[in-house]
């Protein structure tokens, strides 16, 4: 599995042993838990018209990270409206 430049550095810190363990580990890692669910809810829909041209495109893109056009999609429009996906 390739490692991007974050996650290449995520894995250096925890090797070298920079990580430590909160005192109330199962309160947080439920905390988490509960955020994630939330986060992965998917209650609303959402009909779009896209050219043929860009919907071959994304199916492509999708079958090369091994997961549905939707859910590339929907992850795209997460990014943009949580200001983590920019221009090159």
């Amino acid at each position: 599995m390739k490692l991007d430049r974050k996650e290449t550095e995520i894995l250096a810190s925890l090797e070298r042993g920079a990580w430590k363990s909160v005192k109330n580990l199962h309160e947080e890692i439920k905390k988490a838990r509960t955020a994630a669910v939330a986060t992965a809810k998917k209650d609303a829909r959402m009909n779009l018209r896209i050219s043929r041209r860009d919907m071959i495109a994304l199916k492509s893109k999708a079958l090369k990270e091994g997961i549905p056009y939707q859910t590339l999609v929907a992850g795209i429009i997460h990014k943009y409206v949580e200001g983590r996906l920019r221009e090159r």
